[in-house]
């Protein structure tokens, strides 16, 4: 597939070139053994087969899906979650932190802050309780999330110690288990944040490498308005480290010491 018919399709659907082309290679790949499947041998008629038929849409949607993570991705983001963002959200009266993690991938990010939560059980006596809602467009991807079954280049920003006390190690297989601790207070939820939201409100969201880099400018301003609606008074949002926010919401938020960690408010 040359870039040109690639690019077609990424405007079908909204998408931006400038996110995709550095991941392209991949996802052009599985979208022309779609093609190929379909009999579609030309991206016109490609493109007339998902205006057509809402099941073979659906699954470009997924085949679309780009997912790039590991434990602890960009530790300085992770070290102030720990020392600074989570200590404020405890301190709060409330009995339970609802946390969103939308585009969650395999569930690297949604263990690593669970990771933190239970390490956090050494500083507080008392842990109200949280709950993350983990969402995926992809039932593949929310899949292997669950399973929580990982390689170890997945976790090579994650000391030993930490390994040991959070993972079973399955020689057989080269991977490491998240151990059952590690599971509790996750709903694993397969959504498209671009049609609808979860529902209800959330003290933090993490928004990070997908919606601000794979989507156009109108796509974003649209969604985003969703997310922020979705946000609790004076919840914390977080995006990529290279991501930005659109300038219309910005005066929504304040920076809160790393330009891509805001606060609603």
């Amino acid at each position: 597939m040359e870039d040109q018919q690639f690019r077609q399709l990424l405007d079908y659907f909204g998408l931006s070139w400038r996110g995709y082309r550095r991941v392209r290679k991949g996802v052009k790949k599985r979208i022309s053994r779609h093609m190929s499947d379909l009999g579609c041998h030309n991206m016109a008629t490609y493109l007339i087969e998902l205006a057509t038929n809402e099941k073979v849409r659906h699954i470009c949607e997924r085949l679309m899906t780009v997912s790039i993570s590991r434990f602890f991705r960009d530790k300085k983001l992770w070290e102030i979650l720990q020392n600074k963002i989570i200590p404020q959200l405890i301190e709060r009266p409330q009995e339970k932190i609802n946390v969103w993690v939308a585009g969650c991938a395999s569930g690297e990010e949604v263990y690593s802050l669970r990771i933190i939560w239970e390490d956090l059980r050494s500083t507080y006596l008392h842990l109200p309780s949280m709950e993350i809602t983990a969402t995926d467009l992809n039932p593949q991807y929310l899949e292997r999330a669950w399973a929580g079954g990982y390689p170890s280049s997945s976790l090579k920003e994650l000391p030993e110690k930490l390994r040991s006390r959070y993972f079973h190690k399955q020689a057989e297989k080269k991977l490491y288990l998240v151990k059952a601790l590690l599971k509790d207070g996750i709903v694993w939820q397969n959504h498209n944040l671009l049609n609808d939201l979860p529902g209800g409100q959330f003290d933090l969201i993490f928004l990070r490498n997908n919606l601000l880099t794979y989507y156009n400018d109108v796509i974003k301003m649209s969604a985003l308005k969703k997310v922020t609606d979705s946000l609790s008074d004076s919840g914390f949002l977080i995006i990529g480290s290279h991501e930005k926010l659109p300038f219309d919401n910005r005066s929504v938020f304040s920076m809160v010491q790393l330009p891509y960690m805001f606060r609603k408010g």
